[in-house]
């Protein structure tokens, strides 16, 4: 049976259409609306809150828990100060990504992980000797993101907190109404936006506070594949979608570096030992053999292809997940894994996996297009992501 997170009481009843999802063993929103558009826009004209809470999070603290954490992580936890938060992946001996989540440090010795898959039993085998305590805190917090362009003028409605001077991946605890929170300046979104941790019993009363507040900034709830399509604009991963965990991946050929899915920005190239280290050293300085980037489809050819059938072009308001080939003159490349239209850019848009030397930007290939049982081939281009960086993300 599945669960319902801290929320529900309040998600449940606004899910008009019945479009219910499996996240991490919860029952969660695709939409609330039939179709997602609404809750895209809010996403990226106002304001929306989505429930996070299926994310897996755990509480590490103790005298060595950024000994632990720098030993499983790839970036440089004696860098992270108190208030900070790092995305990043961990991995395997072989230098294979095992998942990518985020670490906050809420104080000296005490940290939060979040990750998409489980990563208890990872955080003790990597602590086998240390004097560290690992909570396991996935049921008993409940998460919530409020992202958009209003987002801030929301959360300063309900909160004393100077979130003008948050700066991006940074941290805070807080009160929303007199309800003890944290809040974080993250999100999945790509664009201005916060992600707030509270404990599950005062989970109803927060979600009532934020939108009470944000009921005159159109704040609205939003799904899964809202989610999805503002994602795949901000070029960011999801596992079991774009990469395969080494912990499930079936053979070698399904398993990532962080170089090979657009992560390598986040592994030290100085930092101590740490799990793969001289794996992706070795790969830093040889090139990775595939990369991960955008491609744009050309209009005019996804076009031409519906013509030939006499269709107009068929464009899905739900991002598509599916392993798609991706060619370049006449030979095989690679493959996408997800993509959407794009109601910001006006652009159809996916993510994919290329081998090199075919994934620098701007190289010309071509993507596969199923049209009435035939594929077809559309021209793409290939695109450093992310594609939609707006500055108040970051500003």
């Amino acid at each position: 049976m599945l669960k319902t997170t801290p929320f529900h009481p309040r998600t449940a009843p606004l899910v008009r259409a019945q479009a219910w999802r499996r996240w991490a063993g919860y029952q969660m929103a695709s939409a609330y609306d039939p179709q997602p558009d609404h809750e895209y826009a809010a996403i990226r004209n106002a304001a929306a809150l989505l429930d996070v809470s299926p994310l897996h999070k755990y509480m590490i603290t103790g005298k060595d828990a950024a000994r632990l954490l720098d030993r499983m992580i790839t970036r440089d936890m004696t860098k992270c100060a108190v208030g900070q938060v790092y995305y990043t992946p961990w991995c395997d001996a072989a230098g294979k990504v095992v998942d990518d989540g985020t670490v906050s440090r809420l104080g000296e010795t005490m940290y939060r992980l979040t990750s998409a898959d489980s990563s208890l039993r990872w955080l003790h085998l990597n602590a086998a000797g240390m004097d560290v305590r690992i909570e396991d805190v996935s049921e008993s917090v409940g998460a919530l993101a409020l992202q958009g362009p209003l987002s801030r003028a929301i959360l300063s409605r309900v909160s004393p907190a100077d979130f003008q001077a948050l700066k991006y991946f940074r941290v805070i605890s807080t009160t929303i109404r007199d309800i003890p929170v944290a809040v974080s300046r993250t999100g999945y979104t790509g664009d201005l936006g916060y992600e707030i941790w509270v404990e599950a019993p005062r989970a109803v009363a927060l979600w009532d506070a934020l939108v009470e507040a944000g009921a005159s900034y159109g704040l609205t709830p939003a799904g899964v594949w809202a989610l999805d399509i503002a994602r795949i604009e901000a070029g960011l991963i999801m596992m079991d979608v774009d990469y395969h965990s080494t912990h499930r991946a079936l053979i070698e050929e399904q398993k990532s570096s962080p170089f090979e899915i657009n992560l390598g920005w986040a592994v030290s190239p100085t930092k101590g030992p740490f799990n793969g280290r001289r794996a992706l050293a070795a790969e830093r300085a040889r090139g990775p053999a595939w990369g991960f980037v955008g491609l744009e489809v050309d209009w005019v050819s996804f076009e031409r292809v519906f013509l030939a059938h006499r269709l107009p072009p068929q464009i899905p308001n739900v991002a598509w997940r599916a392993s798609v080939p991706v060619y370049r003159e006449g030979a095989r490349v690679g493959y996408a894994t997800s993509g959407c239209w794009s109601p910001q850019l006006k652009k159809s848009l996916a993510l994919a996996h290329l081998t090199a030397p075919h994934f620098e930007a701007g190289t010309q290939v071509e993507i596969e297009v199923t049209v009435e049982h035939q594929r077809r081939l559309a021209s793409a281009r290939v695109r450093k992501l992310p594609f939609f960086d707006p500055e108040r993300k970051k500003a």
